[in-house]
């Protein structure tokens, strides 16, 4: 029988609907509290998944302490802030991506989670992507040779239909548009993914970067009632991996056509890979050595894999790894700060 996990959730936004569901579908874990500053969000969500503890601030929480990990489902802004007293508490932490809204928060992060001793792990969640993995695993083992080139993309449509809802009217969405609450724009909010996406399967790190961002008009006088829709739509980047290998990375919110797509093709000096999440499909595609002469490429089966909240229950266990983990959550922030810089410059290549 499975070691039993009390879970509590922090913030219950619609993301943590996510969470709840899929902590529940796990054998011996219990969701036992929820915790938001708001009474009557707190009080549905919480009747809605069954859970008895309710508290409105992450101190009556602590107080009560009859839980042994949290997942934080906060907006970016208030993750640093809010993770911080769970570490020095001694609870397991799952925390939404990104990490922090900086270099120096999410450094923090990652020292305090160290220090703790604690399973520490950040919802990278295309990390669950099948053909991520099995792309991963086969330039590990050298299918495509020593790396040279990449090129990945996040491609979103959000700002032109309303298949998720209308942007323009719901505070889920706006928030994201806007630097005065809290967020980075695509550049942090789906760049994240799709810099993880592309470095995690090259296996190497990024060293430089440089970076161009726009944003574009979307409201008369750039506003919607309190919110400034000032952050970023769309960015591109090139980069240099540790091996000086280059490549271009895109993401955006006007791919019309493209509801949410992630795309890598990365080349080596004996093959191709090509990996696609696409309409919630994984596909990997490869052009091996053998095949490189005629240009032929076939498909490649990848074995399903398990969520990051089962991952993060089995950390919790000591049945498998932490991973990805605050310290590949801090990386990431860097590089994507260096983008930000580097924007802010005209477009400058930065050391990462």
């Amino acid at each position: 029988m499975a070691s039993p996990v009390r879970i509590l959730i922090l913030g219950t936004g619609g993301m943590a609907a996510n969470h709840a569901d899929s902590f529940k579908a796990i054998e011996g874990v219990t969701l036992v509290g929820g915790i938001d500053t708001r009474p009557v969000q707190l009080a549905e969500f919480c009747d809605r998944f069954g859970i008895a503890g309710r508290f409105a601030s992450i101190d009556e929480a602590i107080a009560w302490g009859q839980f042994d990990a949290v997942t934080n489902v906060t907006p970016d802004a208030a993750h640093y802030a809010t993770t911080l007293p769970f570490l020095a508490a001694g609870k397991h932490v799952l925390c939404e991506k990104p990490l922090a809204t900086s270099e120096a928060q999410a450094d923090a992060m990652a020292e305090a989670a160290a220090k703790a001793g604690v399973v520490n792990m950040v919802n990278l969640s295309y990390r669950n992507v099948a053909a991520l993995q099995k792309a991963a695993a086969m330039v590990r083992e050298g299918a495509i040779g020593t790396v040279r080139h990449f090129e990945a993309s996040y491609l979103q449509s959000w700002l032109t239909q309303p298949a998720w809802g209308h942007w323009d009217k719901e505070s889920q969405w706006l928030w994201r548009l806007s630097t005065k609450h809290g967020s980075k724009g695509v550049l942090g909010d789906v760049g994240i993914h799709i810099l993880d996406f592309a470095t995690f399967i090259a296996g190497q790190a990024a060293v430089e970067v440089s970076c161009r961002l726009a944003t574009f008009p979307k409201a008369p006088g750039d506003q919607i009632g309190e919110y400034p829709l000032d952050a970023n739509d769309s960015a591109t980047m090139q980069i240099v991996l540790e091996n000086g290998a280059l490549g271009t990375v895109a993401a955006t919110r006007f791919a019309s056509g493209h509801l949410n797509d992630l795309r890598l093709r990365i080349y080596g000096d004996k093959g191709g890979l090509e990996v696609c999440w696409e309409k919630n499909i994984s596909t990997l595609r490869a052009c091996l050595e053998a095949d490189l002469q005629t240009g032929q490429w076939h498909d490649v089966e990848a074995p399903v894999l398990a969520t990051i909240y089962q991952r993060f229950i089995a950390a919790i266990r000591g049945e498998g790894a932490a991973e990805p983990d605050f310290a590949r959550g801090a990386a990431l922030q860097r590089l994507l700060d260096r983008a930000e810089q580097s924007a802010g410059q005209a477009g400058v290549s930065l050391k990462v």
